[in-house]
């Protein structure tokens, strides 16, 4: 069965980083592809600064760099906004493939607010990519104080696939500070050199 990892989120821009915690994912999971799945719109989110899907996935094409990883807009396509829904839409469209949501470790944190975000749990496992300054507070949160009964050990990251859901596991990994925002700030028109519309 093919093994992919979903990571889910604005790119608003993609970042070197995005790639970094990618490789990272497919080297500590033992994953074929890594899935960057460019949200049309976050809804815990504010439209305000968002560049168009066509910029934000073109920046993620950019940086991608790696034949396994693969930018997608897959979202817009299948009309889903809710992780919950896309993950099931997924797990439907490709019952083949076994996913793993992958997520940084400043996500977690906001993890609670997400729309039925237990039975998004329990849906696939979820592997937590360490980031600068998070986490402390993602190991203290509702999602994870809920789900810590169900922490898989580091020795049996590669063997997700056997595990019994929910599941989750926290990767200690080589940080890196690069942000989105920070991006942003050092170069507000970064979406014009990626906005030519085009979404396929």
């Amino acid at each position: 069965m093919k093994r992919v990892g979903i990571l889910g989120g604005s790119f608003n821009p993609a970042h070197a980083a995005h790639r970094h915690i990618s490789v990272e994912a497919m080297r500590r999971l033992g994953l074929d592809e890594v899935w960057w799945l460019v949200s049309p719109q976050n809804p815990l989110k504010s439209p305000a600064g968002m560049a168009s899907l066509a910029a934000r996935l073109g920046s993620a094409r950019a940086a991608a760099r790696h034949p396994r990883i693969k930018p997608l807009a897959i979202e817009s396509e299948m009309r889903t906004r809710f992780a919950v829904d896309t993950v099931a839409a997924l797990q439907r469209r490709f019952p083949e493939i076994a996913f793993i949501w992958l997520m940084g470790a400043d996500i977690v944190p906001q993890l609670h607010r997400w729309h039925r975000w237990r039975d998004f749990m329990r849906l696939l496992p979820i592997a937590v990519l360490a980031r600068p300054r998070y986490m402390g507070g993602a190991l203290i949160s509702p999602a994870m104080v809920w789900a810590r009964r169900w922490r898989q050990p580091i020795g049996s990251a590669r063997r997700w696939t056997a595990w019994k859901l929910p599941a989750i596991i926290v990767l200690d990994i080589r940080q890196t500070a690069l942000s989105a925002t920070a991006i942003r700030a050092a170069d507000p028109d970064w979406a014009s050199r990626y906005d030519d519309g085009t979404i396929a």
